[in-house]
């Protein structure tokens, strides 16, 4: 995971739309660090834990790893773990932060508008029920790594379509909330929590044998049952990521080619090139070089 943070500035042709974005971001917190970080914040969302906030908009707060606290106007202190979200709402006195002896990993999004207000309204979401249970759910990350993809982009258009990327996370906290329990197969669920976990170490290599602890599971059933479910080893799930995110990389960023392998946990530069042009066609170069030659046409 890496720290970002963007607040966007709303206008009317935002405000028209009815539903808009005003901040997403993501943060790894270590244990015993200062939260939040203040610096990192505009003055009107930061807060101190004596203080806490009161915020003008709604936001959905996903807890990745980690555990930690919530408190609210509208409920008691409620300790908040790993694969739970939260949900903030405006007016709503509160205070949350990451035990000292474990931080946490989080992604939000902060969102307002007429349509948010008329969901809020119909009892969709209350602010003295603010917690769901998602587990490490992998489509909900998926739509948090999106909804960053698509702001740091921002192509013409992004703000509303990362309005879009938002209400499908409501649509799916709604359905989690009422079916969680019942979603899936055991075996549905354990390679889902694995997918997951891989999603979060695109970044660095990762141990096989440590996820399947987790899960837990026995390592070779782990492999097996993955394999039936995906249709792939979780070494080449795992590929496939890396070298998706390499090919992001190289399409919307100025990252070197040695920089884009290290940040997709290749130790080798020669290994990514090979792996690249094994899924791709082109050596990573070959790939960024016809890309631009493409947009220039």
């Amino acid at each position: 995971m890496q720290n970002y943070q963007k607040y966007l500035n709303v206008g009317p042709a935002e405000k028209n739309w009815g539903f808009y974005l005003n901040t997403v971001g993501s943060a790894k917190v270590g244990p015993n660090k200062n939260y939040p970080n203040n610096r990192e914040h505009p003055i009107d969302h930061s807060f101190t834990w004596d203080k806490g906030r009161i915020l003008s908009g709604y936001y959905i707060v996903f807890i990745t790893k980690g555990e930690g606290i919530l408190e609210s106007a509208k409920t008691k202190a409620f300790e908040v773990k790993a694969g739970m979200c939260f949900l903030l709402f405006p007016g709503i006195w509160h205070r949350y932060k990451p035990h000292p002896l474990s931080g946490w990993e989080e992604y939000w999004v902060g969102f307002n508008g007429e349509y948010p207000d008329e969901l809020m309204r119909k009892g969709v979401f209350k602010p003295e029920a603010p917690f769901i249970d998602v587990g490490l759910n992998e489509e909900l990350l998926q739509l948090f790594h999106t909804l960053i993809k698509t702001v740091e982009r921002a192509e013409i258009g992004y703000r509303q379509i990362v309005t879009g990327i938002t209400l499908q996370m409501l649509g799916l906290l709604s359905a989690l909330s009422k079916f969680h329990d019942q979603t899936g197969s055991k075996n549905e669920r354990l390679v889902s929590k694995a997918k997951f976990l891989l999603q979060e170490s695109v970044e660095n290599p990762v141990s096989l044998e440590d996820i399947a602890k987790e899960l837990p599971m026995g390592y070779s059933n782990f492999r097996k049952t993955f394999k039936q479910v995906t249709g792939l080893s979780p070494n080449q799930y795992h590929l496939e990521l890396r070298l998706d995110k390499a090919k992001n990389l190289l399409a919307f960023t100025n990252l070197t080619v040695n920089e884009i392998a290290y940040q997709t946990g290749f130790e080798s530069i020669f290994y990514f090139s090979r792996m690249f042009k094994k899924k791709n066609g082109l050596a990573p170069k070959e790939f960024r070089s016809q890309l631009a030659n493409h947009q220039q046409m």
